[in-house]
């Protein structure tokens, strides 16, 4: 510790400058330095837990864990270890002769994208996805979160503000950002944390922030349109992709289109997209052809940007920003 408080104050100087030299001093000493108080005081705050609620959500989680186990023994026809992708490849690729069997060096690959692909027409596919969910939200929230009540039934999580690469605040010891939602059964993790007497939760986020700067800077109309009349933007991606009057747009629809909304900002490839949503490259293709005639400010501006990147000045410009990063 005292060579790492050695080091940074001898390199205090070089550092101060180079804040300079790249115009993000007031950052430093305006947004970021302030916020560390912020942080500290949150750590130090911590989040109040419900202790015995959530042993009787761990509970609850083991039966429903030993249940599940028992259909996947029945239906296979064999008792052995869910969590051995040997031994589960075997089971589902050699003695049920399930089709999608890939063998790698340490036998066929039961990930998640090859048994989702599977799930839909098998049932045992679909117990084994609900097995790993249940497991996970055992050994991660109902055991993990245990470990780290402290004596005052609070968790103090720590608080990192320069890890992720998108400039968000990540949570570690244990991460208190990636709290399940989409499950009914991990949502009902989010019950155990309690705000204390007197006080309530408030949750507060960005509506679509990359969608709005995406309409800002690309200057398409009918995503401003939608901005200005408050419309949903996902339902009427859904509407429009996959020709359906925007009344009878279902969650689902609405979900996929989320994915391209936020994909397209990011550069999805139609390989991604597919992955992400299990349907075909073609489908893929189909959403992503269709997102930019419903939108096709977006693709000027998208095209536009590509094409910039690849002028031989912004190229150099690119190189030297890169030779300074690596110097």
């Amino acid at each position: 510790m005292c060579s790492m408080a050695y080091v940074s104050f001898m390199c205090g100087s070089i550092l101060k400058e180079g804040l300079k030299t790249a115009e993000m001093d007031q950052l430093f000493y305006e947004i970021e330095m302030p916020l560390v108080y912020s942080l500290f005081t949150m750590e130090e705050t911590g989040i109040r837990v419900e202790r015995d609620r959530l042993k009787e959500y761990g509970d609850r989680l083991k039966i429903r864990i030993k249940e599940t186990e028992q259909k996947i023994y029945e239906q296979t026809g064999e008792n052995f270890n869910i969590n051995s992708p040997k031994q589960l490849g075997e089971i589902l690729f050699e003695k049920m002769k399930l089709p999608g069997g890939k063998k790698n060096k340490t036998g066929y690959s039961t990930a998640a994208d090859v048994l989702e692909k599977l799930a839909p027409d098998y049932p045992v596919i679909e117990q084994i996805l609900d097995y790993r969910q249940l497991t996970k939200l055992n050994s991660t929230y109902a055991d993990g979160l245990a470990a780290y009540i402290g004596s005052d039934e609070r968790i103090h999580g720590t608080f990192n503000q320069t890890i992720t690469a998108t400039g968000r605040i990540s949570s570690t010891e244990p991460n208190l950002q990636n709290i399940p939602i989409r499950m009914e059964l991990g949502r009902e993790i989010r019950k155990v944390f309690v705000p204390q007497e007197g006080c309530v939760f408030v949750d507060a986020d960005y509506s679509q922030i990359e969608l709005r700067v995406l309409a800002h800077m690309s200057g398409d109309e009918r995503l401003i349109g939608a901005y200005q009349q408050a419309e949903d933007i996902h339902a009427i991606t859904a509407s429009e992709v996959f020709h359906v009057p925007l009344t009878e747009v279902t969650s689902l629809q609405r979900r996929n289109a989320k994915a391209v909304n936020f994909g397209i900002v990011y550069g999805i490839s139609s390989f991604g997209l597919s992955e992400g949503l299990s349907i075909t490259r073609k489908e893929a293709t189909e959403y992503i052809e269709k997102y930019f005639e419903t939108y096709p400010g977006v693709k000027l501006f998208l095209d536009k940007l590509v094409a910039d990147a690849k002028k031989p000045g912004m190229q150099s410009a690119c190189l030297e920003g890169a030779d300074q990063s690596l110097n």
